[in-house]
């Protein structure tokens, strides 16, 4: 009966969600453009946003297993479609009392749901979560693609596939992670072994970024709450619709109260709270360098854990002896760095050619960033969207003209908004840049946005040494037909993760990256026990 109560509800829901983006006649309208109930628009752009009013708790916070109103007085951020520059809903933003609950309900729900809770307990909380996301997935979609801008088909694919693939993710290693330990006895006497045990680490804050939502909030939340930890999300306060949702999921998943936590607010003033809480045990993050500074240095007060996920500026190293593969490597290339209108912390934004097949290499970058339309993430198709907001469109125009201005050679897109945005929403240019040189700001510092810079090198010496000439460590890229020199590089490039010819990471690798990308891994066993403090036990079997 429960199953069918949740089936009518999210019914309900899903047809709140039609009504508000079909109009009364059969047919969706975007400000003046009439569009078919599918969502593809006739013209390109959208003028209108969508009401999410009836669908979210977005002036209240998830604690303690209820939805409850703010502390007076209530502070409020709006939150922009990007696609048509106009205000969609409205969130509180939590202060210091709010936090303090959140803070408070993890830390008294955190000795049952770590030591009385089995894992087995867990995972099947875990599992009946995947199937409400599961049965909620268009939903989810559409509120990714209206807070941030991915068009609704990469939405519906990698934007909400990503969240129900990391939960899958860590079923399986959840599975087979090793809570209790035993460590090899290497003495000639026969005295018994240290017992390692894997305990949760505690009350954990979790600080999602607005680029990739469920991606990052799965990363997260799942391994923290799989090895017994409680915790409190905080999620960017561009796309927190889709955090609400999620909360919502949890909540009807049936997790007990005080386990996980939400609250919404921005980063200078709620997630430093939560940064600098003495009852919070560990913070992890995702976001921007100049931010992981900020809350490792709130949290280096109360001596707590901090897991960081921040920029990249990663190379995309391409040899001549790819030979009749340079033009499908070199438009792989372009696709990675542009998809998600570049707003990706691992995309290849350098590319880096050998000189004898450089100018070969330039005019098919150039062909392949012209063929990207640029479109309202309104419509159904394969398109760019938005970048998420005013701000980081402003930033993405100035790099672009530092680029001009420090003389890098221009090839494809620039300056301004792309034609037939009619000036509304925040749509960029694919831009490429040829000719640059590693002193150069564009090849120096993370733009995020659909910005390519590419350069020549000669020897394989030259291309080691320019990729890893950048504060970033991140994700790097290498195609080459020799296997021999692809390991050399492999061992000597400095990044958490190094991709060879178009081969992308497996199901359960460690995600993560050294220097200003920050430490710790997600993903698989190795992001669950970033969630564990390691402890050693003697005479764990000795029963006298």
């Amino acid at each position: 009966m429960m199953r069918e109560l949740a089936f009518l509800n999210n019914v309900i829901r899903a047809l709140c969600l039609l009504v508000a983006i079909i109009s009364i006649d059969g047919n969706a309208h975007v400000g003046n453009k009439e569009c078919s109930p599918g969502g593809v628009c006739s013209d390109e752009g959208a003028e209108a946003g969508v009401s999410l009013l009836p669908l979210l708790h977005e002036r209240h916070f998830y604690i303690n297993g209820t939805w409850v109103d703010p502390t007076p007085p209530m502070n409020t951020l709006e939150v922009i479609d990007p696609s048509i520059a106009e205000p969609i809903a409205v969130i509180a933003v939590g202060g210091q009392l709010d936090v303090d609950s959140a803070v408070a309900s993890a830390r008294q729900a955190f000795p049952a749901w770590s030591i009385d809770t089995s894992s087995e307990e867990r995972h099947a909380y875990i599992e009946r979560l995947l199937e409400i996301y599961l049965d909620r997935e268009e939903e989810m979609a559409w509120l990714m693609t209206m807070e941030m801008g991915a068009p609704i088909d990469m939405s519906r694919s990698a934007q909400v596939g990503s969240g129900s693939f990391y939960i899958e993710n860590f079923l399986d290693a959840l599975n087979d992670f090793e809570f209790q330990r035993t460590l090899p006895n290497f003495d000639d006497n026969e005295s018994p072994a240290t017992t390692i045990l894997m305990d949760p680490i505690g009350v954990v804050a979790l600080i999602t970024p607005w680029n990739w939502p469920m991606n990052q909030i799965a990363l997260k939340v799942i391994p923290a709450l799989a090895v017994g930890c409680t915790c409190i999300l905080k999620p960017s306060e561009l796309s927190p619709l889709s955090a609400i949702l999620f909360a919502e999921m949890m909540h009807d998943a049936g997790f007990p109260p005080g386990v996980f936590n939400m609250v919404n607010g921005n980063g200078p003033t709620t997630g430093a709270m939560l940064s600098s809480h003495p009852d919070v045990d560990m913070v992890s993050f995702t976001g921007s360098t100049r931010a992981g500074a900020s809350i490792s240095k709130a949290a280096a007060d109360n001596f707590k854990r901090v897991i960081l996920e921040l920029g990249g500026k990663g190379a995309n190293i391409i040899f001549a002896d790819v030979g009749s593969d340079l033009e499908n490597v070199v438009t792989d290339g372009v696709e990675q760095c542009m998809s998600n209108s570049g707003q990706s912390c691992n995309a290849p934004t350098r590319m880096l050619v050998e000189r004898s097949v450089y100018d070969e290499a330039v005019e098919i970058a150039i062909m392949a960033a012209n063929d990207h339309e640029i479109r309202s993430a309104h419509d159904e198709g394969d398109h760019l969207g938005p970048v998420v907001s005013e701000s980081q469109y402003n930033k993405i125009q100035r790099y672009i003209q530092i680029g001009i201005e420090e003389g890098a050679r221009l090839v494809a897109g620039g300056l301004g908004r792309p034609e037939g945005t009619n000036g509304r929403g925040f749509y960029v240019r694919p831009t490429v840049f040829v000719d640059v040189n590693n002193e150069m700001t564009i090849m120096q510092e993370e733009i995020f946005g659909p910005v390519l810079c590419i350069m020549p090198f000669d020897t394989e010496e030259e291309a080691l040494a320019i990729t890893n000439d950048t504060p970033y460590g991140l994700t790097n890229y290498l195609y080459s037909s020799d296997g021999s020199r692809r390991r050399r590089m492999a061992r000597s490039l400095r990044s958490g993760m190094v991709e060879m010819n178009g081969l992308g990471q497996d199901h359960g690798a460690p995600f993560g990256g050294m220097k200003a990308s920050g430490n710790g891994r997600e993903g698989g066993i190795y992001g669950m026990e970033e969630f564990c403090e390691i402890k050693a036990v003697t005479g764990w079997d000795d029963d006298n």
